[in-house]
């Protein structure tokens, strides 16, 4: 039996989804995703006392793109940089009765984040710490600087792209050195590409006056932003989070499994067909698919070509390496990467989150190559005890950025990989994140054909034709994907994304992370709370 519902497939009878004639099941509320969307909707369904949902999943188990991967020596690699802090007081009262509260589930951590850049460290966020650049790159950033004030003050009309926001604000100098460069590696489409209305607290301003400043008293600022202290579990990775948050509701309410991967949807007949061949006929249809996927099964494909004029997406490569040692970077946290001497934008000590993200230090294992690929000498071979460190880096690949993938040997008894695993670890020693003479005893690679949803010029009028349309059909695409919107991607706002959906499938109330996300991005949001029960 599967853990999280019964063997894929399989036809229930009962509450959740009841056996109709013609082999139909009936249903009022479908879920599709056990990720923090549609586990945000199960739960508020479940706090208001509905009774009539079903949540499927083609996953063995709940997470999503939030869950977690072991490798087979026991090092912990999350699907990307993921922490937690919130904007919602229900999402920190839900996670926190999953969980447990306090000390003994979470560790908090300040954040500690560095932009790798002309050989050395740069505080971040980047454009507020200039003064550690070498004098002839200060100079140009803050003629830069200036400039951009010049055009902010002089502006008739509002950046038409990300690219000419960069340069209003920053200047061509930060844009030239860092935000270019920097934002490409991330989203893998050049800035012009790119919509600037999402930006809201993702991107730092700039205070001239400040910059200036810290320039000539050579000062560091750091500190900025929402996410400058977090939280992450202490045992199990993000992927623990929403396990816990599974158990907290009905499991047979909750099925999971190849079998149940949703292969199309009649908008008219209001029935999802799964890949076992199950057929589910809804009322109300919350969906966590891809949007351009749930466009083409509703005979909208106009919607689903992968381009900047409408939705367009960036495949995440998400690369571990666990290390034998003690850490040699101190408390950092995640760093940042602009330049061309490694395939990553953003490199996360993942051990220094928690110690559960390693094996036990007892545990004996074996060096599979050391740094530079070659085979352990003599004196390191055999199995041995750690203590251990790990790094977790993020790659993103485009049709506008095209990521090496053919397989190559890593090196002693490392095996055969993704050349995009070589090229990192690699990488890893150009920036000096790792040595050459360091003993990796653990790899680890993911590729997620769907990693960022990009706020592309074009995803504006798609999102604002699609998804209303998709709603008259009764289908309420919701979450990173189903949704589409960047801004409002991160986990909190993803499983309020799916907690407002359900709320306005009931009742049709709001949606204010939907269509609001600069005014649920601006402070915190304590109206409805999770501790309080719903009422229908």
């Amino acid at each position: 039996l599967d853990a999280w519902g019964g063997p894929p497939g399989r036809q229930r009878t009962g509450r959740g989804a009841m056996a109709a004639a013609g082999g139909i099941e009936e249903v009022g509320v479908l879920v599709i995703g056990g990720g923090p969307t549609g586990l945000g909707a199960a739960t508020r369904l479940n706090q208001l006392g509905y009774d009539d949902w079903l949540l499927i999943d083609k996953f063995d188990e709940p997470g999503g793109l939030a869950c977690t991967d072991v490798t087979p020596e026991g090092f912990l690699f999350d699907m990307g940089g993921h922490v937690i802090f919130s904007h919602y007081q229900y999402f920190d009262e839900l996670i926190d009765a999953a969980i447990g509260d306090g000390d003994d589930s979470w560790n908090t951590l300040q954040r500690i984040s560095y932009v790798w850049i002309k050989n050395r460290w740069v505080a971040y966020p980047f454009q507020n710490n200039i003064s550690a650049l070498p004098v002839e790159d200060q100079i140009t950033c803050l003629e830069g600087l200036v400039e951009a004030k010049v055009r902010v003050a002089t502006a008739q009309d509002k950046p038409k792209n990300f690219d000419e926001w960069i340069l209003r604000v920053m200047g061509d100098g930060i844009a030239d050195i860092f935000m270019r460069p920097y934002n490409y590696k991330v989203w893998a489409v050049p800035t012009p590409d790119m919509q600037c209305a999402w930006l809201g607290e993702r991107v730092a301003t700039v205070n001239v006056s400040k910059a200036i400043s810290n320039v000539l008293l050579n000062k560091e600022e750091g500190n900025w932003g929402p996410n400058a202290v977090f939280r992450f579990p202490k045992k199990g990775g993000t992927g623990a989070i929403w396990k816990a948050v599974a158990n907290l509701l009905p499991r047979q309410k909750q099925q999971y499994g190849e079998g149940n991967e949703v292969t199309a949807v009649d908008k008219d007949a209001q029935i999802a067909t799964t890949k076992s061949g199950r057929r589910i006929r809804y009322k109300a249809l919350i969906s966590t698919l891809p949007l351009d996927i749930m466009s083409t099964m509703t005979g909208r494909p106009e919607f689903s070509i992968n381009t900047v004029d409408g939705l367009f997406h960036s495949t995440s490569h998400i690369i571990g390496v666990g290390i034998r040692g003690k850490c040699p970077h101190g408390a950092k946290c995640w760093l940042y990467f602009p330049e061309s001497n490694c395939p990553f934008y953003r490199c996360t000590i993942f051990s220094n989150y928690a110690e559960a993200n390693c094996p036990d230090s007892k545990k004996k294992l074996p060096t599979l190559c050391m740094g530079d690929g070659s085979a352990p000498p003599d004196s390191l071979k055999g199995d041995r005890e750690g203590p251990w460190w790990s790094l977790m880096f993020e790659v993103s690949e485009s049709e506008k950025k095209k990521v090496e993938q053919d397989k190559v040997d890593i090196g002693g008894t490392a095996g055969v990989w993704s050349r995009v695993v070589r090229d990192t670890i690699q990488g890893a020693i150009n920036t000096k994140l790792m040595t050459e003479d360091c003993e990796v005893v653990s790899i680890y690679h993911r590729r997620l054909f769907y990693g960022y949803p990009t706020p592309s010029v074009g995803r504006n009028a798609v999102l604002d034709e699609v998804l209303p349309w998709l709603k008259k059909h009764n289908i309420w695409s919701r979450g990173r994907f189903g949704s589409w919107k960047y801004e409002v991607a991160n986990q909190d706002h993803s499983c309020m994304l799916g907690v407002e959906a359900a709320d306005n499938v009931m009742s049709g109330a709001k949606e204010l992370t939907l269509t609001h996300p600069d005014i649920v991005n601006a402070k915190k949001n304590t109206d409805l709370l999770y501790k309080k029960k719903g009422l229908m």
